[in-house]
């Protein structure tokens, strides 16, 4: 199957997102702002209207599509709480919610997510990860301790455009820290005692897991220990 192609066809089954969240799209764009691919959004909203949360958690808000866009489909009563540390962007996000009417329903908090997250009080039932891919690792115990009995959490980008299929070596030198630690990341997200993981070959990839119980402690020491074991085979691999 034609990858490039699917993609296409797909893209163009998508209906239109309103005026204002396209001229949003077009302006981080120009502004070479990366944003959710419509397909990562749309399977995105369609998890929201599943859910249907009531505390919505984003850490990465970027110029505030994402948050935005679950907004859109979000049930009444719900409300979003978005990080965001690059400065450049905080004011942008903050206009984009004004024009969009939705201050009152999305609040933007400042600041490096390894300290903001540590001030939250759960629950978040929905938690959408959208930031520094090598620092999912650093953010998941906190966002384990806010997450509920079956809450959900949604990281994007997982598949690093198909890097995370090779081995370290055939990556970039710069990038290889990041390639070990979204191969860890998804590696303890699918062997954690207290989450069910799939994760989905859409847009750059996403990987969607639910909080099934509070055995954090011993899922999280299997997983490293796997996770370790995992690196030694891959370093035989690669031999």
């Amino acid at each position: 199957m034609d990858g490039e192609r699917l993609a296409v066809y797909l893209h163009s089954l998508e209906r239109e997102e309103d005026g204002l969240l396209q001229d949003i799209a077009k302006e981080a764009a120009a502004s070479f702002v990366p944003i959710i691919r419509k397909e990562t959004g749309s399977l995105l909203k369609t998890l929201i209207a599943l859910k249907q949360p009531r505390r919505i958690l984003e850490i990465g808000t970027a110029t505030g599509y994402s948050a935005l866009l679950m907004s859109s489909v979000m049930p009444e009563g719900c409300v979003i709480t978005t990080m965001e540390k690059y400065e450049k962007r905080i004011p942008v996000a903050r206009e984009n919610f004004r024009r969009a009417g939705k201050e009152d329903v999305i609040t933007l908090l400042a600041g490096d997510a390894a300290e903001g997250l540590k001030t939250l009080t759960p629950p978040f039932d929905f938690v959408f990860m959208d930031a520094a891919k090598g620092q999912y690792l650093t953010f998941l115990p906190e966002v384990l301790r806010l997450l509920p009995v079956g809450g959900v959490l949604v990281s994007d980008n997982v598949l690093q455009g198909g890097d995370i299929l090779e081995s370290r070596f055939a990556v970039e030198r710069r990038n290889r820290t990041i390639h070990a630690r979204v191969r860890e990341y998804l590696y303890r997200l699918k062997h954690m005692d207290c989450l069910q993981t799939a994760v989905v070959p859409v847009g750059d990839g996403v990987s969607i897991s639910v909080k099934l119980d509070g055995k954090m402690a011993g899922g999280q020491g299997r997983a490293a220990g796997k996770t370790a074991e995992g690196r030694g085979a891959e370093g035989r691999e690669s031999l």
